[in-house]
């Protein structure tokens, strides 16, 4: 009988896309297939000399595969139907591996239509590179979003990085590209190889979905371990919520991972020597949260990750992805939180990344008056499109289930609710209304923080938001974007500048210290010292106050006081707590040889105590979102530049008396007038001798007289040291 009349063949066309890498449909071809005299099997494996079809029960010779056109396409006769694995012989090297166009679909329909539909939030375990056993063979599952690609291949280590040798199927109509890779297992490097609309190969992408990746520069993604972590946070992650309420008493502490401390030159610290060292030292200063500046894999370290790519993995930077999980667990078991910046807001245009990823703008808008940065020179993501508000979705809420992070601080909201941020007449698109809001932004939003209140339980949200927008603190339901928190860059803004001032000149910026107040109420509000403040020429803290060296410390100290007393929850990037000189350097650590100076280590003391006196005194955080937890007794003395407000606790009679001389004269006998009789103890003095100051104050505390001052029946008459801040509280 002649086989050519009943053995399909394979056209020019198509042999001219299997051989070049640009097949669509390789289950056509590939694979087992049935014809009138028997069954036969197709592989396209290059570079092969022989291959044979043996039994996967037991090795049993099944049938030999031929060479035929185009070069690397074996075809032959298999009559048995049972399972089967191929006998590969490379040069002198023998492979065995199962055949991955011998295996049926594998992604549901129903996950398919979830995603489309922007509702598949466990992403990470249905796209991307996910390591399974199949019909009792062990390999991994790849499949990736490319709807307008012609042809789709994954690359890797398995394959020489050769794109014809693994063609992907098309799950029409979800866009989405699978296929199942046998004896591919954890560790293994791979990306995608995509050939565009027009028929021209696109640079080779990482995997948008990766649990893992190769430390920059290189930028392959790899398989990552599917065995779970085991957790030792159970009490942790069931009381985490009542840490994270309006009431609590947050202090944060915001760190660059790379460059905390290096262990050598030139070298990134690992997540386990970070454990090793920077928990033990969170946990001494008091703080109630670590704070972690982007860690999401990204290209460029000079953009300290804010220009992430990989949205579900750790940076390769600092090891594999289950040292992050012993990193958070070895937090959560000191009693430490943890919240990492996330960047929904823009992403890089790296060939390598999400970037025209099928050769069309997928993530990103077309028009770069809506899809392109004009600041950062980066792509934004179209909100509007379903998968891509799904795929961000499911990425905050992978790292708080997946590697129970505590919190998520949204970076740049307020370039993403405005469609003119950032650009003149002419340059954006208004809304369908006509207006500047960005409403598919809002939508994104508010559906994210609905869906980490829903599924993350005591997790936070915290918005970077620098505009008057109003209620971003609110809940949803209450016409609010949800978020737990929102940084105030304007109370941050308005003290730094009104520090900088020279002493003599501070009576006429009185406004700038307390116009905070007249808003602290209308969010939810994070006091923020962040990185921001102290890189591009803006100086350090400490270099920021005016003065000679003994006048900067003073002043720092003394507006730590006033921040740590200020309604709100407070925030401090590393470094700050030394008072070190430098501005911040991604590339070179901290300065922790100033602690070798008396003053430097004065200043972490009092941050220090600063944290213990915050957590322990309830009227300093229990009112911190609502009025009735401040009020001003002195805040119009401009001649003198001293200000003295009221804190108040939820218990009755807990009060604290804060009182800042903001000048380097020292005040005697300075009146100030308070709601209770009695003695009232010193609790903190900024100027102590313990914190490097001239040791100026109340000897430990004082007695009210009855007399009337600002409206009060009782006064304190106070020694106020130089530049300093005292807290004072009745004695019970």
């Amino acid at each position: 009988m002649n086989d050519a009349v009943v053995i399909p063949s394979i056209s020019p066309e198509q042999a001219w896309h299997l051989a070049s890498g640009s097949l669509n449909d390789p289950f056509s071809l590939l694979g087992p297939f049935e014809t009138e005299i028997g069954r036969y099997v197709r592989a396209f494996l290059p570079g092969a000399s022989s291959v044979e079809v043996v039994a996967r029960a037991d090795g049993r010779h099944l049938g030999t595969l031929l060479p035929t056109q185009p070069t690397g396409l074996f075809l032959g006769r298999v009559d048995d139907t049972e399972p089967y694995r191929f006998r590969i012989r490379w040069s002198d090297i023998i492979q065995e591996t199962e055949d991955p166009y011998s295996f049926d679909l594998l992604l549901s329909e129903t996950d398919l239509h979830l995603f489309n539909e922007g509702r598949l939030f466990e992403i990470a375990f249905t796209l991307g590179a996910n390591p399974m056993t199949v019909e009792g063979v062990r390999g991994t599952r790849f499949a990736v979003w490319a709807p307008n690609a012609r042809a789709v291949s994954v690359i890797g280590d398995f394959d020489t990085w050769d794109n014809r040798r693994h063609p992907m199927r098309l799950r029409y109509p979800s866009g989405v590209w699978e296929l199942f890779v046998p004896r591919v297992g954890p560790g293994v490097r791979y990306k995608f190889a995509l050939v565009g609309a027009d028929g021209a190969r696109l640079a080779d992408k990482a995997d948008p979905l990766a649990k893992a990746a190769e430390a920059p520069p290189a930028t392959a993604s790899i398989v990552a371990d599917p065995i779970p972590y085991v957790w030792h946070d159970d009490v942790w992650m069931r009381d985490r919520g009542a840490r994270h309420g309006n009431e609590a008493p947050i202090a944060v502490y915001e760190v660059h991972a790379a460059s905390w401390f290096r262990p050598g030159p030139d070298l990134t610290p690992s997540w386990d020597a970070l454990a090793e060292r920077l928990v033990p030292y969170v946990v001494e200063m008091g703080f109630s949260h670590l704070e972690l500046m982007p860690i999401a894999e990204h290209p460029f370290g000079g953009s300290w990750g804010y220009q992430p790519l990989g949205l579900f993995a750790p940076s390769g930077r600092f090891g594999a992805p289950d040292g992050f999980c012993r990193f958070v667990d070895a937090c959560h078991r000191a009693g430490v939180g943890v919240i990492i910046d996330w960047v929904p807001a823009h992403f890089p245009t790296d060939a390598h990344g999400l970037a025209r990823f099928d050769g069309t703008p997928l993530f990103e808008h077309a028009d770069p008056k809506e899809g392109f940065h004009q600041d950062w020179n980066t792509y934004i993501y179209n909100f509007g499109r379903r998968e891509v508000q799904g795929f961000l979705i499911a990425s905050g809420v992978h790292w708080l289930e997946h590697f129970h992070v505590d919190g998520l601080r949204v970076d740049a909201v307020a370039s993403m609710l405005y469609r003119d941020y950032s650009r003149r007449q002419g340059e954006w698109v208004p809304n369908v209304h006509g207006g500047r809001e960005n409403l598919e932004a809002i939508g994104f939003l508010s559906h994210f923080n609905q869906m980490v209140a829903e599924r993350c339980a005591g997790a936070m949200t915290i918005a970077e938001e620098s505009t008057a927008w109003p209620n971003v603190s609110r809940p949803v339901g209450d016409g609010g974007l949800g978020f737990s928190f929102k940084w105030n860059m304007g109370w941050m803004h308005d003290t730094l500048r009104y520090m900088e001032c020279d002493p003599v000149y501070r009576r006429y910026h009185n406004n700038e210290f307390t116009f905070g107040l007249i808003y602290a109420f209308s969010e939810k509000f994070v006091l923020p010292l962040s990185h921001d403040e102290v890189v591009y020429g803006k100086g350090s803290l400490i270099e920021k106050m005016p003065g000679d060296d003994w006048q900067r410390f003073a002043n720092l100290r003394a507006y730590f006081g006033f921040m740590w007393a200020h309604p709100g929850k407070k925030l401090i990037f590393m470094g700050g707590e030394i008072a070190q000189w430098r501005e911040w350097n991604h590339d070179s650590a901290i300065d922790w040889d100033l602690l070798d100076y008396p003053r430097h280590r004065g200043m972490q003391t009092l941050v220090r105590d600063l944290n213990a006196l915050y957590r322990q005194t309830g009227a300093l955080h229990q009112r911190d979102s609502v009025s009735t937890g401040f009020r001003w007794v002195v805040g119009d003395d401009t001649t003198n530049s001293v200000f003295a407000f009221l804190r108040l606790g939820n218990e009755d009679g807990r009060i604290v008396l804060v009182v800042c001389n903001m000048t380097p004269v020292p005040r005697l006998g300075y009146g100030v007038g308070v709601p209770r009789s009695g003695h009232w103890r010193e609790l903190l003095n900024t100027d102590a001798d313990a914190y490097g100051g001239s040791n100026m104050g109340n000897y430990g505390g004082v007695h009210s007289v009855p007399t009337q001052m600002h409206g009060e029946a009782q006064a304190l008459y106070l020694t106020l040291p130089p530049l300093a801040t005292v807290f004072l509280s009745p004695s019970f």
